[in-house]
């Protein structure tokens, strides 16, 4: 039978329940807590730190702990470039970018995002997000592949949207959009229902921005792609008979010390004509007659450059840059832990009197101290 003893409880004037004698909760060492079967909400005292902690559900907690600050740049893979058959595919767009370092910008020239607060020992989830690829030469109307997603606990850079193919794949959207080929005529520009060529991928807003229109078929027999979005514009669009567009640029931050720029869109291809250049941060450049697009720069998040086909051959578009996520904040404030697994990282460095890590790889969970 269970047995309740207590001393004396008591009501106080606002009908509070009030226990005369402290509250002694069960006590562990870090060992004898980590072999415990526990449900989110239990709680314990923890004689190996010293402290009261609380089960999440997923990691123990200090109770109570005091809060750092951590700022942050996550950017989502880049996208891929189309496939290319009888013209120039669009460049892929840049993945999404969202800063909340010092009073730098955001994607899509939004301001700075709020930084993180976060509990010592607490679990947060960290994912950086691969690069799309570019359309394979077996299928000639294949758009590039979307970026993957990157994120820091509830912060979530959404991928770069694939390029566009000339043989009917269209541009698709992401953190910012993927460049368009080429339409039918003039009139179609921006009109889904008469078009699967010109429309270009848009950006998700305050990450990134929209891709380039493609040229019109009959306005000259050369068809060259447009330019992927990047963070900072949008993809440009392409020359008919001139050129490829060029990929939108990207942003720069300071989170690691000197400025950086990253999430640049890829160039547009330019079939017969000069391919458009990848935007700066590492984009792609679209490519001039019978080639495969260029790959963007790994872990800037930044779109492929078009690949181009002069004539029936297949081309391959160029493959997305991989993301990136860094995390800065006050030496003296935290400790970030040793374990880090499945995550791709220089180890802690030092600016100042702040420290950062830069990931460029995996999924897993970081806590500090």
């Amino acid at each position: 039978m269970s047995e309740l003893k207590t001393n004396k409880i008591s009501t106080n004037d606002q009908n509070n329940v009030a226990i005369d004698n402290a509250l002694g909760l069960k006590s562990y060492d870090t060992t004898g807590r980590d072999a415990l079967t526990s449900v989110a909400g239990d709680m314990i005292y923890n004689t190996s730190d010293s402290k009261v902690q609380v089960y999440d559900g997923s990691a123990w907690a200090e109770l109570g702990g005091s809060s750092v600050e951590i700022a942050s740049l996550v950017i989502g893979g880049g996208g891929g470039s189309g496939t290319a058959r009888g013209g120039g595919a669009g460049g892929g767009g840049a993945g999404g970018y969202i800063n909340s370092y010092a009073s730098e910008t955001s994607g899509d020239g939004s301001s700075t995002a709020r930084k993180t607060k976060i509990i010592a020992g607490a679990s947060y989830a960290v994912s950086v997000g691969g690069g799309g690829n570019g359309g394979a030469g077996t299928n000639y109307s294949q758009p590039g592949g979307t970026g993957t997603n990157s994120y820091f606990d509830t912060i979530t850079a959404v991928g770069g949207g694939g390029g566009g193919s000339p043989s009917n794949g269209r541009a698709t959207r992401g953190g910012s959009g993927g460049g368009a080929t080429a339409s039918l005529s003039p009139t179609y520009f921006g009109d889904d229902s008469q078009s699967t060529y010109a429309v270009p991928g848009m950006g998700t807003i305050l990450q990134g921005n929209q891709g380039g229109y493609g040229s019109y078929i009959g306005s000259t027999n050369s068809i060259p792609g447009g330019g992927g979005g990047g963070s900072a514009s949008n993809g440009a669009n392409a020359q008919p008979g001139t050129k490829g567009g060029n990929g939108g640029n990207g942003t720069a931050s300071s989170i690691t010390g000197s400025p950086v720029t990253r999430a640049g869109g890829g160039g547009g291809g330019g079939e017969d004509h000069t391919g458009g250049t990848g935007g700066s941060g590492g984009g792609g450049d679209g490519v001039t007659g019978n080639a495969s697009g260029n790959n963007a720069t790994i872990n800037t998040g930044s779109g492929g450059g078009g690949a181009s086909s002069t004539h029936t051959s297949v081309r391959v578009g160029g493959t997305g840059g991989s993301g990136i996520v860094i995390l800065r904040w006050a030496t003296a404030d935290a400790t970030l832990d040793a374990t880090r697994t499945g995550l791709v990282d220089g180890n802690v460095q030092t600016d100042g009197s702040d420290s950062y890590i830069v990931f460029t790889g995996g999924t897993g969970t970081i806590s500090f101290s």
